[in-house]
Formats: C-alpha cells, sequence, structure tokens
C-alpha cells in the first residue's frame, strides 16, 4: 500500500501493507504486534491492523505536532480479571470495559481509545511482568493491582497432570493470540517443547472466565488458567506460577472522577476482603505506582 493511497481503500492493512507504508520488513512489523506497540487484530489467525488506529499511532509519535489531545474515551481496557470486573461494578466508577486481552488493550490504549489498560505480560529479557509492555507510552503510569496465581485448570475427569509436558494429547482451551495468557503459555510450553499439535484445542476463549467454563462444561480437559476462577467451579488446580497484573493509566484520566474513584476503591478494605473470599489473589502492591512516564 503507498503512502498517498486514498484512505477508504484499506480499512484494515495487512503485515505487507503495514511494512511498505511504515518502509520496515515484515519481520519488525511481526515483533511490533508481539510486544502491543502498534494497533492490531487477528482474524481467522491472520494479523490485520486497522488504518484509523495507524494513523493515530503515527500521529501520537510524531514530532513537532501542536494542539490538545481528544479526550479518551472512558474504557477500561487490556486482559480479564475476576476481581477487577468486580471492583469496576461496585465502586460505581462509570467506566465501561472492553477485555479483549493485554497485548490488544495495550495497543489500543496507545491508539487513544481507553483511559486505562489491565495487563499480565512477562519479559523474558528483563525477568520483570509490563514494564517492557508499556515503554512506548507517553504520559501514563503503571499501578499495581494484584498478583494472581496461574496455572492448569483441569476436570475432575480429565487424566493426572503434573506439568504441561503431560498436556500431550488432551484437549486444550487456549486464549487469544494476544492475550497475556497465551503469550505466557507460549512461553512456557516452548520452553517445556510441548508442540502446540500436541494438544487438542478446542475453541478459542476470550476471558478468564470462559476458559475455566469450557473445563468445566467438560468441553476442554484443561486450560491454562486462574486459581480464582477454578476455585469457583470446584476444579482441580496445579499451580504454576505468581504473576502481577498492573494498570496502565493515562496521565490526564488518572486525576478525573472515574479513575479516582476506582483507585480509591482499590486502595480499600472491601477490595481485599474480596480477594480473600475469592483466593489466588496476592494485594500486596495495590495501587502503588511501579512506573511513570
Amino acid at each position: 500500500m503507498r503512502a498517498d493511497a486514498p484512505e477508504h481503500l484499506h480499512e484494515y492493512l495487512t503485515v505487507a501493507e503495514l511494512a511498505e507504508l511504515l518502509r520496515l520488513k515484515e519481520r519488525k512489523i511481526y515483533d511490533l504486534a508481539a510486544s502491543g506497540a502498534v494497533p492490531c487484530s487477528r482474524a481467522t489467525g491472520k494479523l490485520l491492523f486497522p488504518a484509523r488506529d495507524i494513523r493515530a499511532w503515527i500521529a501520537e509519535h510524531s514530532t513537532g505536532t501542536s494542539g490538545v489531545p481528544a479526550p479518551r474515551p472512558k474504557v477500561l481496557l487490556g486482559s480479564h480479571d475476576p476481581l477487577l470486573d468486580w471492583a469496576v461494578r461496585e465502586s460505581r466508577c462509570g467506566l465501561a470495559t472492553y477485555f479483549d486481552g493485554s497485548l490488544d488493550g495495550v495497543a489500543r490504549f496507545l491508539a487513544g481509545e481507553g483511559v486505562a489498560c489491565g495487563l499480565h505480560v512477562y519479559d523474558a529479557a528483563s525477568q520483570d511482568w509490563n514494564l517492557a509492555a508499556v515503554a512506548q507510552a507517553s504520559d501514563a503510569v503503571l499501578i499495581g493491582f494484584a498478583g494472581r496465581r496461574r496455572g492448569l485448570v483441569l476436570h475432575p475427569d480429565a487424566p493426572q497432570v503434573a506439568a504441561l509436558e503431560d498436556l500431550a494429547g488432551l484437549r486444550f482451551a487456549p486464549r487469544q493470540p494476544l492475550s497475556g495468557t497465551a503469550t505466557l503459555f507460549r512461553q512456557l510450553s516452548d520452553a517445556a517443547r510441548l508442540a502446540e499439535d500436541s494438544m487438542i484445542l478446542t475453541q478459542v476463549a476470550r476471558t478468564e472466565t470462559e476458559a475455566v467454563q469450557a473445563v468445566a462444561r467438560r468441553e476442554a480437559d484443561v486450560t491454562f488458567g486462574l486459581e480464582t476462577v477454578a476455585r469457583d467451579f470446584g476444579l482441580r488446580f496445579v499451580p504454576l506460577m505468581d504473576e502481577r497484573f498492573d494498570l496502565l493509566i493515562d496521565r490526564r484520566a488518572y486525576f478525573d472522577p472515574p479513575m479516582q474513584q476506582l483507585i480509591q476503591f482499590c486502595a480499600g478494605s472491601a477490595l481485599r476482603l474480596q480477594a480473600a473470599r475469592l483466593g489466588g489473589y496476592d494485594l500486596g502492591d495495590v495501587a502503588t505506582v511501579r512506573w511513570n512516564a
């Protein structure tokens, strides 16, 4: 696609078209998409880049521009978390939610589509959570929300499983490719030398709850999920790791009433009581600033 092509011809750009537009190699485009640095979506296994969001992304990263940015929609983006979902409702903060994965949320946040983004993205190089994923953000702050225990969620009738290597031949409920859960599972399965085609993949689940529900309904034998959701459905849980779930918040929106109402609620006792009831959470760093741009 040429940079001067009429906008109406391409609502979505392919990898090749975006590479040509930005004058980059296609491999670099895949890297940008995987890191969440560039707005993208995936349909039928193919990466697509919304032209409108790409234009906004380019403008945001341009120098010499002037003017006040348009107000962000009062939407909380990114990864789904049951406790955060509850806190949004219980705090009556008025924020809408659009949960479709950590990397999808970061891309949308960079495009100005929301005021905040929940994420849990592990960076093997730094051995830290979320900091590398939000490095491209500006005028934003990253605050802690919760530590979460993650592992294998199994139906009581499923075969005995103790590690990822035992999943070969089982029906596995996967998450969408741009979710933090899918990214982390790929990292762990690669280290364990567990090939994706050694499992029987069921329908993609787009939230933590949907993935565990697939196991509860016996549509899958196992998923890579949260202890708190496994407890809700009375399913077997094999812990594998503790992860960090943070909130990336636009600096201007941070001081607006909806976000302040949510943050103050998260710092209160009600959230801690609910986390204790649900199980599988550690709120030691809730509402603390981890990074400031």
